[in-house]
């Protein structure tokens, strides 16, 4: 029942204490992200137990939140994700959280096969369920598996909801019986199959009508042995776009993930390799790449050189945002040219850590632009905010390749941004146009925006309270910021874990701050932003930067060159790696 990968029994026998301890010494804890760990036996992997007791936890608070549960149901999702070692599988999980929800009475749309996780949000709020839940890990290691939670409005859940289904876990531990029941349970009437009407619904939902230009252009797409092949096919087949290519051997989904080291496109060209080996042979020169469940996309371009650039997340960012405010004036000047109030009434949203370039052309052009915290259960939740009281949400993006082209996904889609990505390159080609040649005009317009984001691996947590401390209590002084870093000088200090920012009245910050993470951002007079933060996920330091330029300052290379030396700075004086023993990013 417990799905283990090695006998904990056995291991007993063994004496090998540590093993059993990182098995069974510390609960995984439930938050925002809902679950992610390794599959496997005890309390801190994903496995049967820990799935039914999640559920049971979940179940128990959406009793608590919605008098309508019963009548309105939820969806659960799940990837291709398997471990045959331990019998643990996202299908298998997906089963038994429907078996703890239909055993209490409550409706399951269950997906009856693997689906793209932007499927879940848009099934919620396209049927006003109570929840929904994915069962999948995204890019991480294929050993890993995650358990991920919607609320009624169709975005990731925040506080304090994350807090509450964790205290409902804790008292909901022991199985009820008929919990481990999947093969009762899935011959309910209250079990329906959702994958047909969705996936219908779905394309009509996401299609961006506006300047849809028919177009022989060659794309090449790889789901990386993930869920994405089949949505995405389906996706260009309804924007009347010339089906892309597939990687032959990437199309299929394989837990195994047998061609990557990391099935993460944001890990750039190795992921690549058989795209671009594919392009090459049959002429395509853009290759368009998801992530394992689909939610993220990545982009890159063959240049005039024969060599392949691969876009940054801010640099997609910036080529999608500018097409869907062009589209969307293109669609409001034939509909409405008398309403000019109309993009007053328009915004786009980026994570703290993207790049600024959508307030750049927020300003001169007119909309709203607004930041959120890092994520997109910030930006999703904000959406909605905004949708229900009559704005239009045209787009929202983290540097981390996420990117949300539709309000009807109230969360990053890679399926709705390949077709729409797809759209816009198809468009540019009647304009005999790149999408590199597009960002560099963006960028001309707009300001140059240009960015710098990396990591550093760090597994030990006091090296991470006292490496973010020090920056709290700079040259020895409590609670002083440093004024300076190398030749820089710092402008702004705004301090989300501790709600400090010296930019506001009475140097308290705007966004929400959480103690249970570490983020600092700096401001330069140079134009340059960093921030330095943990991540929610993985033992990391991240650090993103970039050098805002005004329009009309297009010297790239000495930007450039600008902004490595700051990076160099902030890695020299802040970060300090080998004081530290931070190991870096291996390239």
């Amino acid at each position: 029942k417990f799905g283990q990968p090695l006998n904990p029994l056995e291991l007993v026998k063994e004496g090998a204490v540590e093993a059993l301890r990182k098995c069974f010494a510390s609960r995984m804890e439930f938050g925002t992200a809902g679950l992610r760990a390794p599959m496997g036996a005890g309390v801190s992997c994903m496995n049967d137990l820990t799935i039914i007791q999640t559920t049971q936890g979940l179940c128990r608070y959406l009793e608590d939140s919605f008098e309508s549960l019963k009548d309105r149901g939820v969806v659960i999702g799940h990837d291709a994700r398997a471990h045959p070692p331990s019998g643990g599988s996202s299908k298998r999980f997906a089963s038994l959280a429907a078996a703890v929800f239909l055993s209490k009475g409550i409706p399951v749309h269950l997906f009856s096969d693997i689906t793209p996780t932007p499927f879940v949000p848009f099934t919620v709020s396209h049927l006003g369920l109570c929840a929904g839940i994915m069962v999948t890990a995204s890019h991480n290691p294929k050993q890993d598996n995650g358990y991920k939670v919607y609320w009624e409005n169709g975005a990731q859940i925040v506080g304090p909801h994350d807090e509450g289904i964790s205290k409902a876990i804790e008292e909901n531990l022991e199985p009820w019986p008929e919990s481990w029941n999947t093969e009762e349970a899935l011959k309910s009437s209250l079990l329906k199959d959702p994958y047909q009407d969705i996936n219908t619904q779905y394309l009509k939902a996401i299609q961006n009508h506006y300047i849809n230009k028919a177009s022989e252009v060659k794309i090449v797409h790889t789901s990386v042995h993930g869920v994405g092949h089949a949505f995405v096919q389906s996706a260009f087949k309804a924007f009347d776009l010339r089906p892309p290519y597939a990687v032959e051997e990437q199309k299929d989904p394989d837990p195994e993930f047998p061609t990557v080291k990391y099935p993460n496109p944001e890990e750039g060209e190795g992921v690549l390799t058989l795209s671009f080996a594919l392009a090459d042979r049959e002429g395509a020169t853009v290759v368009l790449a998801n992530d394992p469940d689909a939610d993220r996309l990545a982009a890159a371009e063959k240049q005039d050189s024969g060599s392949w650039r691969v876009f940054t997340g801010n640099e997609l960012g910036a080529l999608l945002g500018w097409w869907m405010f062009h589209c969307w004036k293109q669609h409001n000047s034939d509909a409405a040219p008398a309403d000019a109030s109309a993009v007053k009434r328009v915004y786009m949203l980026s994570s703290t850590v993207s790049s600024k370039i959508l307030r750049a052309i927020a300003l001169k052009e007119g909309f709203h632009f607004e930041e959120t915290l890092t994520g997109f259960k910030w930006m999703g939740n904000r959406a909605k905010e905004l949708l229900d009281k009559g704005n239009t949400v045209l787009f929202a993006f983290e540097e981390a390749i996420g990117y949300m082209c539709s309000p009807s996904v109230l969360d990053k889609d890679g399926v709705s941004a390949a077709a729409i990505a797809a759209e816009m390159i198809s468009y540019l080609a009647t304009k005999n146009k790149s999408l590199s040649q597009q960002l560099t005009s963006i960028y001309e317009e707009y300001g140059y925006h240009i960015s710098k984001n990396s990591y550093f691996i760090c597994h030990d947590q006091e090296v991470i309270h006292s490496l973010f401390g020090r920056l709290r209590n700079y040259s020895n002084k409590k609670d002083s910021y440093p004024t300076e870093c190398g030749r820089f000088s710092v402008s702004a200090v705004r301090d989300l874990t501790t709600g400090y920012d010296n930019n506001q009245p009475g140097n308290k910050a705007i966004l929400p701050t959480s103690r249970s993470s570490q983020m600092i951002t700096f401001t330069f007079s140079n134009g340059g932003v960093a921030t330095l933060r943990t991540s929610g996920t993985e033992p990391k330091i991240k650090y993103y930067t970039e050098l805002c330029a005004a329009p009309g300052n297009s010297d790239v290379t000495q930007l450039k060159k600008e902004l490595d030396q700051l990076v160099d700075a902030i890695v020299e004086n802040f970060l300090q790696p080998e004081k530290n023993k931070l190991q870096p990013k291996v390239e």
